[in-house]
């Protein structure tokens, strides 16, 4: 997993409410297992007529896009199932941020297991940025994670809020156990009270 700090970069607009995960990454590429590779099936059902070819009207498929780092949606991003391929699929094409008015509870814990930001802003806001990011390679947002706000190209800055550890652990790189073995000190500190504490329970353990 890669830190998060800061990101400038191109934002898509997806004006799109209920994306729901089948539509991030198809069913018929469930079968991977790892990580990689997933970026080019990203919305293919959008992104693809049934011949494989490019929809030109698709935003990811237009010059401006092709390179987005972010992008902004309406509301409920993630729904649907539970897949994390869809954080994955995100991932690949290159997709660090998603800005949306909310998301669902589980794809938005699959973000920061995958190195994504999920900023929830107003819907009016998410509007606005979508007309700004109509603009194309000319209308860059920069994300930054440390200040907790988006500047928008003209320079107004837009707060946003994260919780703590969920900002920590994408500051530092940290995925659930990177989190608790940088809390190693503490836990063998816990684990040397509870064993003068109990001694019996080594015994058992031993046993």
């Amino acid at each position: 997993m890669e830190k998060f700090v800061r990101l400038t970069g191109v934002a898509a607009p997806l004006p799109m409410a209920n994306v729901d995960t089948d539509m991030v990454i198809p069913k018929d590429y469930l079968k991977r297992t790892d990580r990689t590779g997933l970026g080019r099936h990203l919305f293919a059902e959008m992104r693809y007529d049934r011949n494989g070819a490019e929809r030109a009207d698709f935003v990811l498929n237009r010059p401006a896009y092709r390179k987005a780092e972010i992008v902004v949606a309406l509301e409920n991003f993630g729904c649907g199932s539970s897949r994390e391929h869809a954080a994955w699929a995100l991932r690949d094409f290159g997709i660090r941020c998603v800005i949306a008015p909310s998301f669902a509870d589980i794809f938005f814990n699959n973000c920061f297991k995958n190195g994504i930001l999920p900023v929830a802003l107003p819907k009016a806001v998410c509007l606005q940025l979508m007309e700004e990011a109509e603009r194309g390679a000319n209308a860059q947002l920069t994300v930054d994670l440390e200040a907790q706000e988006i500047v928008r190209s003209d320079g107004e800055r837009i707060a946003f809020e994260i919780e703590p550890f969920r900002r920590e652990r994408l500051l530092k790189c940290l995925d659930e156990i990177g989190a608790t073995l940088a809390q190693g000190d503490k836990i063998d500190g816990f684990e040397a009270r509870l064993a003068r504490r109990q001694p019996w329970r080594a015994e058992v353990l031993e046993a």
